[in-house]
């Protein structure tokens, strides 16, 4: 697969992720077009590897994580459009006023926990793929999402009502111990 089918297959979800990742629309544009610029250069290595998009993903994040760090500076919340088609609503003002606080919550955690919420309640990833993506453990995902969830506990009240939000799905299913559709 060339550079440019790549891109122009995968930059959708690409720019979903960081977009939900950032918190930012236009900060997730700046993230993606600086991960696949970099890509661009050392894409006859990338193209070898098993599933190049895994580490695009995990440059996405990387990036992510290194710009908060460079600009230390609290990134506004933007409206995410979620993936998944949450059904019907029966009060989309509350569902929409629900999901903008959960996501000013989100940008709150610390990095790491964000990018392992994101990775496993809107991107769908197990604890494995996560610890993949972030170069971890399984156990350090794990821990990471226990210590962010019980935040969330906290500060919106129910941890069921923030995943839900999060997913962009309305029934709060698992599948699996550590797997979340």
């Amino acid at each position: 697969m060339t550079f440019d089918e790549f891109a122009a297959q995968h930059l959708p979800s690409l720019l979903r992720y960081a977009a939900v990742l950032a918190g930012d629309r236009d900060l997730a544009q700046d993230i993606v077009q600086e991960v696949l610029a970099r890509a661009h250069v050392r894409w006859a290595s990338i193209a070898r590897l098993d599933v190049p998009e895994q580490y695009v993903r995990r440059m996405v994040t990387n990036e992510f994580l290194s710009w908060r760090r460079r600009w230390a500076r609290v990134v506004p919340v933007a409206e995410v459009t979620p993936r998944r088609d949450p059904g019907p609503a029966p009060d989309t003002a509350t569902a929409h006023a629900d999901r903008d606080a959960l996501l000013a919550e989100l940008a709150r955690l610390p990095r790491r926990q964000q990018a392992v919420l994101v990775l496993r309640y809107y991107e769908g990833l197990s604890d494995a793929e996560i610890a993949q993506v972030l170069g971890c453990h399984p156990s350090t995902v794990r821990g990471y999402a226990s210590r962010a969830l019980a935040a969330l506990r906290v500060s919106v009240g129910s941890v069921g009502e923030g995943e839900e939000v999060l997913a962009g799905r309305g029934d709060g299913r698992r599948t699996g111990r550590g797997q979340h559709r």
